[in-house]
Parts: C-alpha cells; sequence; structure tokens
C-alpha cells in the first residue's frame, strides 16, 4: 500500500516521501496515528503542490541571502573599542559587536550565530569576516577595528 508519510519514520522514510509499507502497518499505525495518509491521486497532487512551493521558498529565500551577501561584501563595518597603548584590545571583537555594528551602520538584522570567527579579534586594523547567510550563500564582509576611548 503506498502512504505519504507527514513525519519522519525511523525505518520507512521522511517527512513528503511517497512509500510503499505493508497495508496493516499503514492501516493499524500510521494512518491512525496521523502519520501518514493514504497515497489517493488527489494527496499526490497536493504533495506536488507542497513541494513546488517549498522550492520557490528556498529559491526566493537563496536569491535574498544572495543579494545580501553582494550588498555587505561591498561594506566595510568599523567597530569602535577602547585600545591599551600598545594598540591591543581590552578584551576581544565578538560576532555579537560584528552583528550589533552590520546592524547600526547598514539595517541589516544579522544573526550573531552566522559569523564565523575563526579567533577571536584582538588587534586594530582591517581584517575579514564570514558570514553564512544561507547554505551555499556566505559573504566575505571587511571589518575595520578602530580604537578609541
Amino acid at each position: 500500500m503506498e502512504v505519504i508519510l507527514k513525519k519522519d519514520v525511523k525505518g520507512t522514510g521522511k517527512e513528503g516521501d511517497l512509500v510503499t509499507v505493508s497495508p496493516g502497518f499503514a492501516r493499524n499505525k500510521l494512518i491512525p496515528s496521523g502519520v501518514a495518509v493514504e497515497a489517493t491521486e488527489a494527496n499526490k497532487r497536493a504533495l506536488a503542490r507542497e513541494k513546488a512551493n517549498l522550492a520557490q521558498k528556498i529559491a526566493e529565500e537563496k536569491m535574498t541571502a544572495e543579494n545580501l551577501a553582494k550588498s555587505l561584501r561591498a561594506k566595510t563595518i568599523t567597530v569602535k573599542t577602547k585600545v591599551g597603548e600598545n594598540g591591543k584590545l581590552f578584551g576581544s571583537i565578538t560576532s555579537m559587536d560584528i552583528a550589533n555594528a552590520i546592524n547600526s551602520q547598514t539595517g541589516y538584522e544579522i544573526d550573531k550565530k552566522k559569523i564565523v570567527l575563526d579567533k577571536p579579534i584582538k588587534e586594530v586594523g582591517l581584517t575579514q569576516v564570514d558570514i553564512k547567510l544561507y547554505p551555499e550563500v556566505t559573504a566575505v564582509v571587511k571589518i575595520k577595528i578602530e580604537g578609541g576611548k
């Protein structure tokens, strides 16, 4: 019997999969628990529509992320912080500091978890930081660290 899974079922398939299972398993376990629906023509068409809508939504989100990445690559973000006499920072620049600077200087809301720092920034100067905006979309942003009071 063919069914369309509404949720992931271990050993059977993932959400949205069209799978063939034994009729007893489908009628006694999957369908009554709401994990699957019978694969009628109407349900198959609905599944195809949902997959098409999801694909379109993913394409739009990726396009938005690519446009944001292009915009961020063209800018240099300035972060001001306290500096000692030898040019070393008091503490370090964190991803939160960078996210706040991007928000205040460009208006783009960037989650601090998307900012990838290989090591803490502890010196004044120009550095580059990766921002993972979407799977397969990464922006390399120039960050200028300036000393101040």
